[in-house]
């Protein structure tokens, strides 16, 4: 049956139609939309999302994986990732100059936009990869990561004059308050009684020293987030440009960590318990799938609002947090248990929330 019509100010106006995918043909604005071209967008997202969550979490297995190796391969692992995302962005910024000789394109963005982003981007990548080596379990670090919510408040307040609704700053507490028991669920209590009291004041020691280098690492992340949305207000949303110069200008400052690059290298070529081939494959898969998780994200966030991108972001990491726990029998009590739930709430509540106030004063 042909859908109902009404007279609405002497003209015939057709109901309002169902918002979703129908077999047949939509009306957006005064132009139809056959199948054929909704299914190419469909497949788009659900490709979209296969990326985010098949590279994102394979990404975390693989990372772990390399940490069990040998937890001191944090400089190695990050300026690998460095380079292979630098590397793998070059040929789009390439050009040949008349004289047949490959130069970069001109930019869209002033090199000195990029260089205190470099320093805050290479600072906190460093920090995040380097915790694990004192003491900082798998587990406690992805829920850490998952908590930048309470740092990107702040920098919106104080920085961007921004103010929040009252259900936003509540989502805010309860994202802390997870924090705070997660960071707390690793205790001197839960050491074997066996162990030493220097040993175990020791292992307290560098536990509390790799919690600080998760919390700068999220200040740089907040930061780095400040200063980005600044640079795309003033020259347009160039994050491609974004995401190369970032890698490709902190390549030099590893230069003065050579020698912990070259110990990270060295550990993987003389693994004990896996052979260098496994180890340097591990390597690359974890290369390959951060490149793809990078690629969904990306792709997610050009079809679907930031909203939408938000809460697809939030269910990959308590996805991650579950296979961590699964496959590598990582520790996990109730307070554990009880601060991840409340980090992962306290997220999608702030995603979730139909009346954000992103004004300025």
């Amino acid at each position: 049956m042909p859908p109902r019509q009404r007279v609405a100010n002497g003209k015939r106006a057709t109901d309002p139609k169902p918002s979703g995918i129908s077999s047949s043909p939509v009306e957006s604005k005064g132009k139809r939309v056959s199948l054929s071209a909704v299914v190419p967008v469909a497949f788009d997202f659900y490709n979209a999302l296969a990326l985010v969550f098949g590279g994102c979490c394979s990404n975390v297995l693989t990372y772990e994986q390399l940490l069990l190796m040998n937890p001191g391969i944090g400089s190695a692992l990050t300026f690998s990732q460095m380079l292979f995302i630098a590397l793998q962005s070059l040929p789009s910024f390439l050009t040949l100059s008349e004289s047949g000789i490959p130069r970069l394109k001109p930019r869209q963005v002033p090199l000195r936009q990029w260089a205190l982003q470099v320093l805050v981007f290479t600072t906190g990548s460093l920090l995040n990869n380097w915790a694990f080596a004192y003491k900082v379990p798998l587990t406690i670090l992805i829920v850490f990561r998952s908590g930048g919510l309470p740092i990107s408040i702040l920098f919106g307040y104080f920085v961007n004059k921004k103010r929040y609704s009252m259900r936003q700053i509540l989502s805010v507490f309860v994202v802390f308050t997870g924090v705070i028991l997660v960071t707390l669920s690793k205790s001197p209590n839960s050491t074997d009684s066996k162990v030493p009291r220097a040993m175990a004041q020791e292992e307290l020691r560098k536990y509390l020293l790799g919690i600080s280098m998760m919390a700068v690492s999220l200040l740089c992340t907040g930061l780095l987030g400040v200063l980005q949305e600044r640079t795309y207000q003033r020259y347009g949303p160039c994050w491609k440009e974004g995401v190369f110069y970032t890698h490709f200008l902190s390549l030099p400052a590893f230069f003065f960590l050579r020698e912990d690059i070259k110990r990270g290298f060295v550990s993987l070529s003389s693994a004990t318990s896996h052979s260098a081939i496994y180890s340097y494959a591990v390597l690359f898969g974890n290369l390959l799938s951060q490149l793809i998780c990078v690629s969904g994200v990306n792709q997610l966030s050009s079809q679907v609002s930031s909203v939408s991108t938000n809460v697809v972001l939030t269910v990959r990491k308590a996805i991650s947090l579950c296979l961590s726990v699964w496959w590598f029998g990582n520790e996990w009590n109730a307070q554990l248990g009880l601060g991840a739930a409340m980090v992962f709430f306290g997220s999608l509540l702030y995603t979730l929330n139909p009346g954000v106030s992103n004004k300025k004063v």
